[in-house]
């Protein structure tokens, strides 16, 4: 088994820890979220073309319009087309807009379906999606709580929301679109982070309720980290060959989706080793916290 001291190294983990959050923070409070079409309302046109589009050849017919913020990429298929903007009435811009330009500079397909997102639907849907979040994290802390106890409850929701701010402060920093699949990635990655924290705090209590276990809360809480950690690194790298695929494979269409869950991943096995061991020792966990809950069926530990 390694031998590797983490809890040695956990205040510096923890200071660069800080320094990300405060970077992340500043920039979603002063410079905010580059919302997608999804939050803030548009429209978005669905065009099939006969044989492989030339997405360049549509962004230079559109860009025609001044002002105009379009999005332009494959979806689904190299013939499938899908177009997002912002609808403007100011500026007269719509889906007749569009069609009219490519259809004047003889490249427009069959236009499979054009829709409008209001402005409205968008901020509840934004609303929402926040709410869920929020929701996620309450259930997480109340079944942690109960099934672990308190001080490991802190421990997950700190490292949640350490996850779940500096993926946001990446989007904000580098001006990233933030749509519903990206909401979606950020749901999943609180999904992902509670599973590596409870891998992590189910084997320090294991090993704090072991009586061939012994020596001081640093000491046991580090065995419990070496104890996991070849499975930690091996779980996030399977994932991320998976992920590393959708991003470099998966078209634009799921870039945004694809980069928040890698990010996630990487993010999510960090906290769980530094954030939530963090959060335990400074709580000063001990053996008279690993009291088992009333009608617990009693367990076997084997900790090889």
């Amino acid at each position: 088994m390694m031998n590797i001291p983490f809890t040695k190294y956990n205040t510096l983990g923890l200071l660069i820890s800080s320094i990300i959050l405060l970077v992340s923070i500043t920039s979603i409070f002063f410079k905010g979220l580059n919302y997608g079409l999804d939050f803030t309302g548009g429209v978005s046109i669905e065009i099939k073309y006969k044989e492989r589009a030339d997405l360049e050849r549509i962004r230079n017919s559109i860009s025609k319009i001044e002002d105009a913020n379009f999005l332009v990429l494959n979806f689904g298929s190299d013939e499938n087309v899908l177009i997002k903007f912002q609808s403007d009435e100011e500026l007269n811009i719509n889906a007749d807009t569009v069609i009219n330009i490519l259809d004047g500079d003889d490249y427009l397909g069959e236009v499979v379906k054009s829709e409008t997102i209001f402005p409205q639907i968008g901020e509840e849907l934004r609303d929402k999606g926040g709410i869920a979040v929020l929701v996620a994290i309450f259930a997480i802390l109340i079944y942690i709580i109960f099934r672990f106890q308190i001080k490991f409850g802190y421990g997950a929701i700190a490292a949640l929301i350490h996850d779940v701010v500096i993926i946001l402060g990446v989007f904000s920093i580098f001006n990233l679109n933030f749509d519903l699949s990206v909401l979606a990635a950020i749901l999943a990655i609180v999904g992902y982070s509670l599973n590596d924290s409870i891998v992590v705090s189910d084997r320090i209590r294991e090993n704090f309720l072991d009586p061939n276990s012994k020596g001081s809360p640093d000491v046991l809480i580090n065995k419990s980290l070496n104890q996991v950690f070849a499975r930690t690194i091996i779980t996030s790298f399977t994932t991320l060959l998976v992920l590393m695929a959708l991003l470099f494979a998966g078209g634009a269409a799921l870039y945004n989706f694809s980069l928040a869950l890698s990010l996630g991943v990487v993010i999510g096995s960090y906290s769980s080793i530094v954030i939530v061991v963090g959060v335990l020792l400074k709580l000063n966990l001990s053996n008279k916290d690993m009291e088992k809950p009333k009608n617990e069926p009693e367990e076997s530990y084997s900790l090889d």
